[in-house]
Formats: C-alpha cells, sequence, structure tokens
C-alpha cells in the first residue's frame, strides 16, 4: 500500500499519523513542496492521499505556486476516487478542490480547544470508536466552509467548521498528529511552551489512543475501498 503526503513546511509533518502508516507497513511518499518537489500528474498508482498543515492560506497561490498545483492534483483525487485525508492546510485545499469557499474565521485558534463531532460526525466511519467531544490541538485564521454535497462532522465554539466529508475525502481543521517535538519546534522562545507541553503530557496517552483510533479508521476505508 502507497499513500502520498503533502509537505507545505518541514516543521508540519506527518508526525504520529506517518508513524502510524509505516508501522502498519505502509510505503508512506512525502512531496516537499516547500523544496520545489512537483506532485506526479494523477493520483494512480497510490492507495491515498494526506495533506499537511502550513503556514500560508489557500489563496496565496502567487507567493506559493504549489497551492495551485496541489488543488488541482487533488481535485483530480477526488474525482477517482482515491481517499484523503487533509489537516489544518490540508483540509483547506481539500474544500477549495471542491470547490467551496475558504475565508478568514470569526476568531483565531491557536492552543489546546475542544471540538465536538456533529450527528454525521458521531456516524462517520472516521470517528468511529471516538468520543463526542476530543480536545486537539488548534493553529489557524482561516476556515474551510463544507463543499456542497459534503457533511460537517465536527465544530467548536470559536470555528463552526472544524471537520467536513466530501465524497472520498476529510478535512481536519484541527491536529491530531502532533508530538512533543513538533509542539517545541512550533512554540519555540513563545512563552506559550511550556503550557502547550504540559498539556500534552497531561493528555497523554488518551490523545495519542485517539489520534491511533482515527488513524486505523482511515486505514480501514483505504483498505475498504
Amino acid at each position: 500500500m502507497r499513500v502520498l503526503a503533502t509537505i507545505h513546511l518541514g516543521s508540519e509533518g506527518p508526525g504520529t499519523l506517518g508513524s502510524y502508516l509505516e508501522n502498519a507497513g505502509v510505503e508512506l511518499v512525502p512531496v516537499l513542496l516547500y523544496e520545489g518537489e512537483h506532485l506526479p500528474e494523477n493520483a494512480n498508482g497510490f492507495d491515498a492521499i494526506v495533506s499537511m498543515g502550513g503556514p500560508m492560506n489557500v489563496y496565496q497561490e502567487e507567493e506559493y505556486p504549489f497551492l495551485a498545483e496541489e488543488t488541482t492534483f487533488l481535485r483530480n483525487a477526488i474525482n477517482a476516487d482515491i481517499p484523503v485525508l487533509g489537516v489544518c492546510l490540508g483540509a483547506q485545499l481539500i474544500a477549495k478542490a471542491a470547490g467551496a469557499e475558504v475565508a478568514l474565521a470569526a476568531a483565531k485558534e491557536v492552543g489546546w480547544c475542544r471540538v465536538s463531532l456533529t450527528n454525521a460526525g458521531r456516524e462517520d466511519v472516521l470517528f468511529q470508536g471516538l468520543p463526542e467531544t476530543l480536545e486537539v490541538l488548534q493553529w489557524h485564521e482561516d476556515m474551510f466552509h463544507v463543499p456542497e454535497g459534503g457533511q460537517l462532522l465536527a465544530s467548536s465554539e470559536a470555528c463552526a467548521n472544524e471537520a467536513f466529508r466530501y465524497r472520498n475525502a476529510f478535512g481536519l481543521q484541527f491536529h491530531l498528529e502532533i508530538t512533543d517535538e513538533i509542539l517545541k519546534d512550533w512554540f519555540r522562545a513563545t512563552p506559550e511552551l511550556p503550557p502547550m507541553l504540559a498539556r500534552y503530557e497531561q493528555l497523554q496517552p488518551e490523545f495519542g489512543k485517539q489520534a491511533e483510533t482515527m488513524y486505523k479508521n482511515f486505514l480501514n476505508l483505504i483498505q475498504c475501498g
């Protein structure tokens, strides 16, 4: 099984998601877009696509030309019925690829936050075995809108749209893939680092178990597809 992962910044790799897939015997093929690597012409030969986060906005295509390339790539993967999972920026790119708006959210979310599953989220395969409320890590100021024909899967008090499904594609505005090393990188030299790490330590190992449950659900979806 082969999964392509689009990487938009060195510090925003697949983290525990990548580790889980590789430990399950999946060949993870990273494409380092921020280093000038290009996506293949199509997603043929891959069983799934994972699009990770990044500090840029989906509409900054002049500054980051790979965003336009990836939007087209994701649209083609969705149309080819290849499972796709997007995290933060990746979720926004999926929404854009599916024709939905991505714009400034009502409030910027940074840090630990609770998201609640919708009725559709509680029934969806991606969230099976997970509690109705999850504490997750956030870092975004934009928000995707749910593509026409898609389903809203999760919301938070500050952000109405936290997760969605569109056909065979899933978008998560929040982060489950983080590790302590990722947190140290993101919040280095800031006063937020100690409380971020302290909360991370408190949430483990439950946070890790929940992340692995979602990864397992996504892997099962790939295998059944």
